[in-house]
C-alpha cells in the first residue's frame, strides 16, 4: 500500500477561507459605495451640489442652467476651470427669505510636487437668490466659475 498524500492543515484552510471572505466583503463595500447622495434639488445645497458636479464634469451648459439669468444670458465664458482632482464638501448654509449663502470646503490635490503629492484646502461661499421659487447661483467660488456677466471678468 502506498502512503496517502499529506492532507492540508485544517487551520491553514480555515485561515485562507476567512481571508477570501474578507477580501470579497471589502470589494463589495468599495464597489457599492457609489456617489454621494443627491440633496434636494429645490434647496440651496442641492443647487450648489448639482452645479459643482456639472462644472467638475465639464458640462458648462448644464452648470449655466443653475445661474441667475443676468449671468447666464450675458455669459462671457472663461477657460475651462481647473477641476482635476477637486473635492467640494458642504460646510454650512445660511438661508434668508430670498437669498442664501452656501459655504463649502474646496480641496484640490496635486501629484507633481518635489516631495510627492500635496493638497490645497480652503473654504469659499456660493451666493444664491430665490427667483420664481427656484434657487439660482449669483456668484460662485472662482475655481468653480464657468462664466460671468459681460464686462465683469476683467
Amino acid at each position: 500500500m502506498e502512503p496517502s498524500p499529506p492532507r492540508p492543515d485544517r487551520a491553514l484552510v480555515v485561515v485562507l477561507a476567512v481571508v477570501a471572505v474578507i477580501v470579497v466583503i471589502a470589494l463589495v463595500v468599495v464597489f457599492t459605495r457609489g456617489a454621494p447622495k443627491l440633496l434636494d434639488a429645490s434647496s440651496p445645497e442641492g443647487v450648489v451640489q448639482r452645479y459643482s458636479n456639472a462644472v467638475i464634469d465639464g458640462d458648462e451648459k448644464k452648470a449655466a442652467g443653475y445661474l441667475v439669468p443676468a449671468t447666464r444670458d450675458g455669459c462671457v465664458r472663461f477657460d475651462s476651470p481647473l477641476t482635476d482632482n477637486i473635492r467640494v464638501t458642504l460646510v454650512s448654509t445660511k438661508v434668508r427669505a430670498d437669498s442664501a449663502d452656501v459655504r463649502v470646503s474646496i480641496a484640490q490635490s496635486f501629484d507633481n510636487g518635489p516631495f510627492g503629492s500635496s493638497e490645497s484646502d480652503y473654504e469659499d461661499v456660493f451666493s444664491l437668490v430665490r427667483q420664481g421659487g427656484d434657487w439660482l447661483i449669483e456668484s460662485a467660488p472662482s475655481i468653480l466659475t464657468v462664466c460671468s456677466p459681460t464686462g465683469s471678468n476683467k
